[in-house]
């Protein structure tokens, strides 16, 4: 029987990886990320199932190559967890999920621009100490009378451009090709006007390694409305974050919200009991309400995981069947 190890499998997941086995793999799941202390897990398997911050690297696919195994899958819609070059060199077929549900990433970054926007996370936590003055530093605007600028506007980006439109908010967008979805909600224009007239900034673009590392940089900042708030829900690596903390202390920007983080593989997964040991997500822990974060769970929705699953078994009977499947990652 083909044999999966599945890693990063949080507990509420397990019926959900049982329950769409439709082709009845033998799946070995596995709470913890892939690292290269647990490598050993994969040993007698055919194929593993990764999730992003497991590292697929020279290292641990020399590993898997030795072991015999050639499919080296994941079941997120990015991919840089996996070093091509050593999968390439190995004969491994890669291959992802191109796409889940758009409205898991865009309604929580939706939530996490207007609870800054609106300051609810300081309102709500001063009524937990006990405060129930109101204070001026929760008054605000609307949002459907605000302006929204989204930069990248692929199926996540348009759909949180639907939604902010529903509400009849103006929203501006960057992205070199929209397409004719985004085009019914949005008003394109070029960064650096969206940046100067958006109340709200939301970040749905693409990582791309040597290209645009740091898109939200000192520069990026300047740009933006001291006023505004900015909301990331796309990859850490896009994050200047020396940067942003240093907006937010000095006020160019209203407040930043993140559902990536510095250094994720060292801090997701961890309770730190209060005692956060990676330095930059400690310093924007410590300016909250203005900065909010969240610990990468932008997907974690039931049609989100749903679809993860599902597609992610689709891809295991192609190759299986046909030697290749409809989302192989094309290998350096």
């Amino acid at each position: 029987m083909f044999k999966i190890v599945a890693y990063g499998v949080r507990e509420n997941e397990v019926d959900y990886f049982k329950k769409l086995n439709k082709y009845h793999y033998d799946v070995q799941l596995e709470s913890e990320l892939l690292t290269h202390d647990n490598i050993e897990t994969a040993k007698g398997a055919d194929a593993v199932l990764l999730r992003a911050n497991c590292k697929a690297d020279a290292q641990n696919l020399a590993k898997l190559n030795e072991w015999g195994i050639k499919y080296v899958f994941t079941r997120t819609v990015g991919f840089n967890h996996i070093d091509l070059k050593a999968a390439a060199k190995y004969e491994m077929k890669v291959a992802r999920v191109p796409a889940y549900s758009p409205y898991a990433v865009a309604e929580l970054a939706m939530t996490l621009g207007m609870m800054l926007f609106r300051h609810t996370a300081l309102a709500t936590d001063l009524t937990r100490q006990g405060n129930f003055s109101v204070s001026t530093a929760t008054f605000s605007g609307e949002v459907h009378s605000s302006t929204v600028g989204i930069i990248g506007t692929g199926r996540i980006g348009a759909t949180e451009a639907q939604l902010y439109s529903g509400m009849g908010t103006k929203v501006l967008g960057y992205d070199p090709y929209p397409s004719d979805f985004a085009k019914q909600y949005v008003e394109f224009v070029e960064q650096d006007e969206l940046l100067a007239k958006s109340d709200i900034v939301s970040i749905h673009v693409p990582y791309f390694p040597g290209q645009n590392d740091r898109l939200i940089d000192a520069d990026f900042l300047k740009k933006m409305k001291p006023t505004a708030v900015l909301v990331n829900t796309a990859r850490t690596q896009l994050a200047d974050y020396p940067a942003i903390i240093k907006a937010i202390t000095q006020n160019q920007i209203a407040g930043f919200a993140s559902d990536v983080l510095p250094d994720e593989v060292e801090v997701l997964g961890h309770d730190f009991k209060g005692n956060i040991t990676n330095e930059l997500t400690k310093q924007l822990v410590d300016l909250y309400p203005k900065v909010l974060l969240t610990p990468h769970i932008g997907s974690y929705t039931s049609p989100a995981l749903t679809d993860m699953i599902a597609v992610s078994y689709e891809n295991f009977h192609q190759v299986l069947e046909t030697g290749k499947t409809d989302n192989d990652v094309k290998l350096d």
